[in-house]
C-alpha cells in the first residue's frame, strides 16, 4: 500500500501544473521566433555554405572557423536548444492529466516539425540553398511557430478558463485573416529570395527566384489584401468591444505590428536592402504571423478575461 502510494506521489511530482505547462509553451513559441531570427541572419549575411558539412562546419573538424562558419554554426546551436524545449513541451503534455489529446497531438507536431528542419537544413547546405529548399525552411518554420501559439492559446484556455463562443460571422472573419496571412507570408519568401541577398557565401552564388521588382508588387497586394481583411475584424470588434473588450486590443496590437512591418518595408526599400533591415523585416513578420495565429485562435476558442 505504501509503495502504491510512493509511487503515485511520484508521479504526480514529474506532472506540470497548468500554469508550468504554460510557461513551457511559452518558452517555446519564444525560442521558434528566436530560431527564425537566427536562420534569417544565416540566409541575410551570405552564411549559407558557412558551414559545408552537417552537423560540423567541416569535414575535418566540428568547431567554425571564421564569420560566416560562426554564423552558421550559432544558427545550429539556437536549433539544437529550439529542439530541447519543444521536446520539453511535447514530454510535457503527454505527462499533464489536464492536457487533451488534440493539444498533445499539436504539441507533438510541434517538436516533429522542429526537429524536421535539421535534416531539412543539412540537404539545404548539401543542395548548395537551393532556394525553394530555402523557402521550404522558412515557411516549416513558421508553420511550426504558429502550432505552438495554438498550443500556447490552449494552455492558457486551462488556466484561465473558457468563455462564451463568438458568433459565426466573427469565426468566419478570422478564417479569412488566416489565409490572408498565410499569402503574406508567402509572398513575403518569395520577395526575400529574388532580392539581393539570396544566401550566397564566398565566391558561391545561390541563384534567385524570379525578379524583385514583380516579387515586390505581388507582396504589397498581399499586404493590402491583409490590410482589408483586417480592419473589417477589426471593425466588428470596434462595434462590439463591449463583449469583446480582449478583442479590441488584440486588433490593437495586431495594427501596430502590421504598421510597424510597412514601415520598415518602406524604409528598406528606400535605403538598398540593408540586410540588417531586412532581418528586422523577416523577425516583425514572424511576429506578425505568431499574433494573427493566436488571435484566430482565440475567436475559435475563447478565454476567460
Amino acid at each position: 500500500m505504501n509503495a502504491a502510494s510512493e509511487a503515485l506521489a511520484r508521479r504526480r511530482t514529474l506532472e506540470l501544473s497548468p500554469e508550468r505547462f504554460r510557461r513551457l509553451a511559452l518558452a517555446a513559441t519564444a525560442m521558434l521566433v528566436l530560431i527564425v531570427a537566427t536562420g534569417a541572419t544565416v540566409r541575410l549575411t551570405g552564411s549559407g555554405l558557412g558551414c559545408p558539412h552537417w552537423p560540423g562546419c567541416q569535414a575535418s573538424h566540428v568547431e567554425p572557423k571564421g564569420y560566416h562558419s560562426d554564423v552558421e554554426f550559432s544558427n545550429r546551436v539556437v536549433a539544437f536548444f529550439t529542439v530541447l524545449t519543444t521536446l520539453a513541451l511535447a514530454v510535457g503534455a503527454w505527462r499533464a492529466r489536464f492536457v487533451s489529446r488534440r493539444v498533445r497531438a499539436l504539441a507533438t507536431l510541434v517538436f516533429v516539425g522542429t526537429l524536421a528542419q535539421a535534416p531539412l537544413g543539412a540537404i539545404t547546405v548539401y543542395y548548395h540553398l537551393n532556394p525553394y529548399l530555402v523557402i521550404s525552411h522558412l515557411l516549416l518554420s513558421l508553420v511550426v511557430l504558429g502550432l505552438a501559439a495554438i498550443v500556447l492559446l490552449e494552455a492558457t484556455h486551462v488556466v484561465r478558463g473558457g468563455a462564451s463562443a463568438l458568433p459565426v460571422v466573427a469565426r468566419a472573419g478570422g478564417a479569412v485573416l488566416l489565409l490572408a496571412v498565410g499569402v503574406l507570408v508567402v509572398t513575403g519568401t518569395l520577395a526575400t529570395a529574388a532580392g539581393p541577398h539570396p544566401g550566397s557565401s564566398g565566391e558561391t552564388t545561390v541563384r534567385r527566384i524570379g525578379s524583385f521588382d514583380p516579387a515586390v508588387s505581388l507582396h504589397v497586394g498581399a499586404v493590402a489584401a491583409f490590410g482589408i481583411v483586417f480592419l473589417l475584424v477589426a471593425a466588428w470588434a470596434w462595434r462590439n468591444r463591449a463583449s469583446y473588450p480582449w478583442l479590441v486590443r488584440g486588433c490593437a496590437g495586431l495594427l501596430g505590428i502590421l504598421l510597424a512591418q510597412m514601415a520598415i518595408g518602406e524604409v528598406q526599400f528606400r535605403t538598398n536592402l540593408p540586410w540588417w533591415l531586412v532581418l528586422v523585416h523577416v523577425v516583425v513578420a514572424a511576429t506578425l504571423f505568431t499574433w494573427t495565429v493566436a488571435l484566430v485562435a482565440r475567436l475559435w476558442r475563447p478565454v476567460a478575461h
